[in-house]
């Protein structure tokens, strides 16, 4: 007995330690596409940071993303802390399931308000209250073809909608086969981005009737449509199934988007246009330059079940943290939403994001209603196809499309108007 009361007494001090350990505290993390993914690498850091914290990651696909978030906050199982596309934060403000986070950032260093872009941080707010801190940014910018420009005799890219004009109609002369720049009747945020250029709130009365008819809606879209009108853009989208080749091919020398196309210009134009792309921010009327565009990216929203509400907003600002923006636009290449990342060397030496970055000091939100995404989708571009198809005149479409939308808004105005903040 003598012999193994040492073993005895070891065994039940390892008894002792191991229950004296701190129990793990979980994150739910939920992150979309190729962002669900490379997160992952960024978390270690983290948990370093906070001993006895495990972050969750859980990678959902875009095309899923949006039912299984729906599905949770009805069955009350929200992760702590996930990614939302911006233009999805108002149906779930709806759902009163976000927590808002004004108190937080004014205490916070890495993830106070000032730090990020005016024009996106905007689309997170809803009636005077923040639910989300943009995690990474997107908008669109010009992609055009130097040479052709020079051709056409502009040194410059166009800053106004004159020029812009201008310049496509000389590119045209050049080569009446050919068309200058690529204005895609199925997509609609060319026509919503010009119509916020001119002024239009795009819906008006609190986000309740369409504004499409309205002057200022009215302007951009008659302007964009003399592109298409005069051939002076393709006015089949379907005649266009490789935008790269297009641009090779001159078949077009403007084309609008985003930075995803930065590694697809240098990997699909040949060698020797490799000097003749460049970027620019987007034309605006006259005395505006750059033009507005659209704020895109995701943000980082909590929500109001989240069981551990201090930590995961610690995890929000560390990954608002420069040195963390920067690890992350180098494992996935979204850009950054955090102004201080943008001075580092990578941004500064790299010509075709002093685009971006310029274009980011005037980007605008699309409306911020639930019901927003099926305007845009099965109204906007709608419509906008049956004009450039000439099924319907330019003022025929504004005020159906008013009509439509109208439709779609009724239940929002009827409470609108049922609580006094809209007249009937």
């Amino acid at each position: 007995m003598k012999k193994i009361l040492p073993f005895v007494l070891l065994a039940g001090f390892l008894a002792v330690s191991c229950s004296k350990q701190e129990p793990v505290t979980e994150l739910r993390f939920w992150a979309m596409g190729a962002e669900g993914e490379k997160v992952k690498a960024l978390i270690p850091g983290f948990e370093k940071e906070n001993p006895g914290v495990k972050v969750n990651v859980q990678m959902i696909p875009w095309t899923a993303a949006h039912e299984k978030l729906v599905t949770a906050v009805a069955s009350g199982t929200e992760p702590d802390l996930s990614q939302l596309g911006n233009t999805w934060i108002p149906e779930f403000v709806a759902l009163e399931s976000l927590m808002g986070l004004d108190s937080l950032t004014s205490r916070s260093a890495d993830a106070a308000e000032d730090r990020f872009f005016p024009g996106v941080l905007a689309t997170n707010r809803l009636d005077g209250v923040l639910y989300g801190i943009p995690w990474y940014v997107d908008t669109r910018v010009m992609f055009y073809r130097k040479d052709v420009f020079r051709k056409a005799g502009y040194d410059h890219p166009p800053k106004t909608w004159a020029e812009l004009r201008d310049l496509c109609e000389k590119i045209k002369k050049q080569n009446p086969k050919n068309f200058a720049v690529y204005l895609p009747a199925n997509e609609w945020a060319h026509f919503i981005t010009f119509g916020l250029q001119a002024g239009s709130p795009i819906l008006k009365d609190q986000d309740s009737r369409g504004a499409f008819s309205d002057p200022e809606y009215k302007k951009a879209f008659t302007f964009l449509m003399g592109f298409l009108y005069d051939s002076l853009a393709p006015p089949r989208f379907t005649d266009v199934t490789n935008v790269y080749q297009a641009m090779e091919q001159g078949y077009f020398s403007i084309y609008m988007s985003g930075p995803w196309n930065i590694p697809e210009f240098k990997k699909r134009l040949p060698a020797h246009l490799q000097d003749e792309w460049m970027t620019a921010p987007l034309p605006g009327p006259e005395g505006q330059y750059p033009g507005a565009s659209l704020a895109g990216g995701s943000s980082l929203v909590m929500f109001k079940n989240s069981k551990h509400p201090g930590l995961t907003w610690k995890l929000i600002g560390y990954l608002s943290r420069t040195s963390v923006q920067l690890e992350f636009f180098n494992l996935s290449g979204d850009l950054p939403s955090v102004k201080e990342a943008w001075q580092d060397s990578v941004f500064l030496a790299d010509k075709y994001l002093q685009a971006f970055r310029s274009q980011l000091d005037n980007v605008k939100s699309t409306p911020k209603i639930p019901e927003w995404e099926q305007i845009a989708f099965s109204r906007v571009q709608t419509f906008t196809e049956m004009t450039v198809a000439r099924k319907l005149t330019i003022d025929e479409t504004v005020y159906q499309l008013d009509e439509s939308v109208n439709q779609i808004l009724e239940k929002r105005r009827w409470y609108l108007q049922k609580t006094g903040k809209v007249k009937p």
